[in-house]
Parts: C-alpha cells; sequence; structure tokens
C-alpha cells in the first residue's frame, strides 16, 4: 500500500493560508480588541464585495478537498468530512483571532463563515469523488504509473511548476540563493563581531557566459523529469510524463514572462542560449529514458549540485531585481512572495528527498 500525497499536500496549502493570512508579518500589537468582537459583530459587514465572497470560499476549497481526500485514501470514510470541515474551521479562526494583534488586517466573521463553508464544499467534492469511483480510478492510475513511495516525488513535482511562476534570472534557474544569503547575512550581523566572520569573496560574481546559460536551462528542465523517472518505469508513461513536465515547465515560463513584461513580450525569455538549452535538455530526457530508476536519483545527484553551482556563481541582475519590484499583474499570483520563496528552496526540499529515498531503501535492502 502506497501512502497519499493529499496529506503532505494538504500541510503545504495550510502553510499558504497561514502565509497569506498573517503577511506581512510585521507590527504586531495589542489594539484594545476584545478577542471575541468579530465573532459578535453584525452580518453582514459593513464593507464587503463579491470578490471577498468568492475569494474566502475558493481559497478554503482545496484545504478541504485535500483533507477529506487524505482521510478517504487512509480509510477514514465516516470521518472525512466532518474532521476536514472540523480543521478548516479552527485554521480559519485562528488566522482571524491573530489578525486582531496585526494592524493591517481586519478579523472579519463573515471571513470566518466563507472560510469554513469553502472547507465544507471542497470536502464534500472529495466525497462525491470517491463515491463516483474517481479516487478508485486515481489508484488504479497511480498504480500502474508509479512506485509505492512516490509520494514525496509527486508533491515536488507538482510545486515544481508553481516555483517558475515567480520570474527566474535564468529559464529553469530555481535556487539561486548565494547572494541573497550573503547579503542577508552581513544585514543581520551588522555591527556584531561576528560580521567578521563572514568569509570575503576573492572574485566578483560574473554574469553566465552563453555555454552557461545553456547548460543551466538543460540541467533546470533535465532535473524534474529526472526526478519523475526515479518513480516511474522505463515505457511509454515515462516518456508521456517527461513531455508534459517539459510542456509545462515551458507554459508557465512563458506565463511567468508575460505577467512579468507584457503579453507582448511572452516569449522574449528564448533567447539563442535558452533554445540550444531546451534541445540540449530534450535530448538529455530522451537518452535517459531507458535508464533505471535508481540511476534516474544518482543522475539528479549529480544533475541538480551542477546547476545550482552554476546558477551561484553568477550574480542577480540589477535591472531584473528592479523588474520584480514592479511586477504588478503578477502580484496575485506570486502570493506576497511565497512563490519566491518556493523557487528558492525547491531544488534543495529535492536533494534532500532523493538523499532520504535512497538512505531507505538502502537501509530496507
Amino acid at each position: 500500500m502506497h501512502k497519499t500525497s493529499a496529506w503532505p499536500l494538504a500541510l503545504v496549502y495550510a502553510a499558504l493560508i497561514v502565509f497569506a493570512s498573517l503577511f506581512p508579518f510585521s507590527g504586531w500589537r495589542a489594539q484594545g480588541i476584545e478577542p471575541t468582537v468579530f465573532l459578535l459583530a453584525p452580518l453582514p459587514p459593513p464593507y464587503w464585495t463579491g470578490f471577498d465572497v468568492g475569494i474566502n470560499v475558493l481559497g478554503y476549497a482545496p484545504l478541504g478537498f485535500l483533507l477529506a481526500l487524505a482521510l478517504l485514501r487512509t480509510g477514514r470514510e465516516r470521518w472525512a468530512v466532518p474532521l476536514a470541515l472540523l480543521a478548516g474551521a479552527l485554521l480559519s479562526l485562528g488566522m482571524e483571532f491573530l489578525q486582531i494583534y496585526l494592524p493591517q488586517r481586519v478579523p472579519s466573521n463573515l471571513d470566518w463563515l466563507l472560510n469554513t463553508l469553502g472547507t465544507l464544499c471542497g470536502a464534500l467534492l472529495a466525497l462525491w469523488l470517491e463515491r463516483m469511483g474517481a479516487i478508485a480510478r486515481w489508484s488504479r492510475f497511480r498504480i500502474r504509473w508509479f512506485a509505492a513511495d512516490a509520494r514525496g516525488a509527486l508533491v515536488l513535482l507538482a510545486l515544481w511548476p508553481w516555483a517558475l511562476l515567480f520570474p527566474a534570472a535564468e529559464p529553469f534557474g530555481l535556487g539561486q540563493v548565494q547572494e541573497r544569503l550573503e547579503a542577508t547575512l552581513a544585514q543581520v550581523l551588522e555591527d556584531t563581531p561576528f560580521l567578521a566572520w563572514l568569509p570575503e569573496r576573492e572574485l566578483p560574481l560574473t554574469p553566465l557566459s552563453p555555454w552557461g546559460e545553456l547548460w543551466c536551462v538543460a540541467l533546470g528542465l533535465w532535473v524534474p523529469c529526472l526526478l519523475a523517472c526515479s518513480v516511474t518505469a522505463a515505457g511509454w508513461r515515462r516518456a508521456a510524463l517527461a513531455l508534459a513536465l517539459v510542456l509545462a515547465g515551458m507554459g508557465v515560463t512563458t506565463l511567468s514572462a508575460a505577467l512579468s513584461f507584457g503579453p507582448t513580450h511572452a516569449w522574449d525569455w528564448l533567447s539563442p542560449p535558452v533554445w540550444a538549452g531546451i534541445f540540449l535538455g530534450v535530448g538529455l530526457v530522451l537518452m535517459g529514458q531507458a535508464v533505471p530508476p535508481r540511476a534516474s536519483s544518482l543522475l539528479l545527484l549529480v544533475a541538480l549540485p551542477l546547476q545550482l553551482a552554476l546558477l551561484n556563481q553568477a550574480p542577480a541582475s540589477a535591472y531584473f531585481a528592479q523588474t520584480l519590484q514592479d511586477w504588478e499583474q503578477g502580484r496575485f499570483i506570486r502570493f506576497y512572495g511565497l512563490g519566491q520563496w518556493l523557487g528558492w528552496l525547491w531544488p534543495y526540499a529535492t536533494l534532500v528527498y532523493v538523499l532520504l529515498r535512497a538512505s531507505r531503501r538502502s537501509s530496507a535492502s
């Protein structure tokens, strides 16, 4: 029996809700408001819009769906909807209470009721799909396509397109954190004796050459395909999955460029080195179709650190950084910078997952 991916996806989505509800995480203070005031306020509140109603319902529906699905997949059919509803309602209530101490946020009993309704709708949708046999069909599909221990890989593959939504300095170049990390550490340690402990860079960061950009793009496209191959048996299913990942990566990168620079510049990211990198990446994907799953994991452990080394030897463009500050069209999708964090952390989470999975399989054998 495999473990369901719904549990980790539900946790990731709950973290997303917490981030969105408490952003910007600053200015915390007691405002002299009784915690129960918003619960007893008259309904409806004086200021509300149809958009607020829709986003509060839709925002919690995926949480209810994932929680109920996880409970259904672990044999708790009777309690799936009640427990999912209770978890969503308590999470929303906790977020509304905490917003009392954030001057930039306004707690609302209507928001809590709509969030609870959204959770219920999502949970009922999961139950309906289970009764219609869709969950069982997905189980049979997963058994045919993926290894029993593929839960972590499926979660990472589902998050990869979202990580690409926030514009990267290089296409498919996730994980470029060294320059930002050095600047953050210097800022944190400023006016302390520990600032002298930071190593000084002997040579300045230099932009990637066309060859470096080519390989960075190729490896960035190859890595998620290797992750998919590590949990999929060789054959046409692996090829179809790899093709879907390549198309999804290119489509999301195009959408990100359109949101960043306008629809007329949606394809400007496809420079000659990037085109060459895409063709090289697709070639690497095709050549790796017959590689056993364990060998795919080993190749990933080589390819991903190599790409991260290339990326982190190059500086982020000042023009590119200024563009991100003005990214008004993509503000809703990037979710207050959470998408950027996902883009920074996805490669390192993938490395940790592959290493842990390899160590578990080695100890089991």
